[in-house]
């Protein structure tokens, strides 16, 4: 079982579920549930509009076809995802949880994002006695950047067999395989912050923290350190000669940030192999043990340390928590629904949702072609 990403371009749609958006123009997800009632027949749930929270917002709706599940069990279902949903994956969910988040009205029509970023002006205030002297103006240079909004996907089946067993018994009914698909996207969603794959489509690219062009690399970090220091300092962590240079490392890459004009607060973000090493001993002073994630804990604006499992081996990242750095845009959450293929003579299901990172910068110019970051990414392997 693998995730999928479906992305709708001005140039055509990629995936299945793209393609079947791009040529019904909509899809409605209510209708993508249908759930059988005591008296046999299939019915919908859809929403008409209002607090979708409540429960007046919505219709039921009765459908000329055969259904699968009862209610109960898409809520079984929806309990198995819901709980992965709360099983936090690192990264993705640092950038929720800080509340960097962008909703989108209207996820299913959205196809891609429009934004713009900014340059800074020569806009300078004047000190005057009268406060009539008219101030210097400027106008700033806005640039259009478009973002593809992809569909992230995992498909699970759920044997009929089963399922009557299931029924029959008065058994719970089994969500091993919603689980796992559920797991799958969250997996795929963490490795669009922490994996090395770009996708490119309608003009916009969605970046992750790895490849993202603007960010600082290690050559800024090794440039404050000095060049005389930076090959004994800018080791993997299982390989420098002593702990101090890992504080010196995270120091410079703090400055970095702070010389692009990004103050904090900041997440640094290891890979596993680099767990155990911040438990090891910093130094030992008036009889108390200091160990390096005390000491790095201690760097001013170091909110979090968190471990990535998903990271490259050696990549350390420090990543300032605000929207103007990282944000989620975000039309809808894990959902399920079913799914028919082959003549509607197969129904699978799919853990499904519409979610995806957006990394940014501020506006390259003539004179910084890179553009200003809140972004540090070392590889220390280089």
């Amino acid at each position: 079982m693998s995730a999928q990403v479906d992305l709708i371009t001005a140039n055509g749609a990629l995936g299945e579920i793209a393609g079947k958006l791009a040529a019904e123009g909509r899809l409605d997800i209510g209708r993508m549930r249908p759930f059988v009632e005591q008296d046999g027949q299939t019915y919908v749930s859809v929403y008409v509009g209002g607090d979708p929270k409540k429960e007046d917002s919505y219709r039921v709706i009765q459908l000329n076809q055969a259904g699968t599940l009862r209610r109960d069990e898409w809520k079984q279902l929806d309990e198995a995802v819901l709980k992965v949903a709360e099983s936090r994956l690192g990264g993705f969910q640092d950038v929720i949880d800080a509340g960097l988040v962008y909703n989108l009205g209207n996820a299913m029509g959205t196809t891609v994002l429009e934004y713009h970023d900014i340059s800074d002006t020569d806009l300078e205030a004047d000190i005057t006695m009268d406060g009539i002297t008219r101030a210097q103006g400027a106008r700033p240079q806005f640039t259009t950047h478009y973002l593809p909004i992809p569909i992230v996907h995992a498909d699970y089946e759920i044997n009929a067999r089963v399922l009557a067993a299931s029924r029959n018994m008065g058994n719970p009914l089994d969500t091993t395989m919603a689980e796992r698909a559920a797991r799958k996207v969250q997996e795929k969603l963490e490795l669009m912050l922490f994996g090395d794959q770009k996708y490119s489509y309608g003009g916009g690219t969605i970046y992750s923290y790895i490849n993202f062009p603007h960010a600082n690399t290690e050559d800024e970090v090794a440039d404050i350190i000095g060049s005389s220091e930076a090959t004994t300092v800018l080791k993997p962590w299982n390989e420098v000669s002593n702990e101090t240079a890992i504080i010196k490392q995270v120091i410079a890459m703090k400055q970095a940030s702070l010389n692009d004009k990004f103050f904090g607060p900041w997440n640094l973000y290891i890979p596993s192999a680099y767990e155990t090493i911040l438990d090891e001993d910093y130094k030992v002073s008036g009889g108390k043990v200091i160990t390096i994630r005390d000491r790095l804990m201690a760097i001013s604006g170091i909110r979090n340390i968190k471990v990535i499992d998903l990271m490259p081996a050696d990549m350390v990242l420090l990543v300032q928590m605000t929207s103007d750095v990282v944000r989620i845009v975000r039309g809808m959450g894990l959902q399920n629904v079913e799914w028919s293929t082959e003549g509607n003579m197969v129904t699978k299901y799919k853990v499904m949702t519409i979610q995806v990172p957006q990394i940014r910068a501020d506006q390259a110019t003539a004179l910084d072609t890179k553009g200003k970051c809140g972004i540090v990414r070392v590889n220390l392997g280089s």
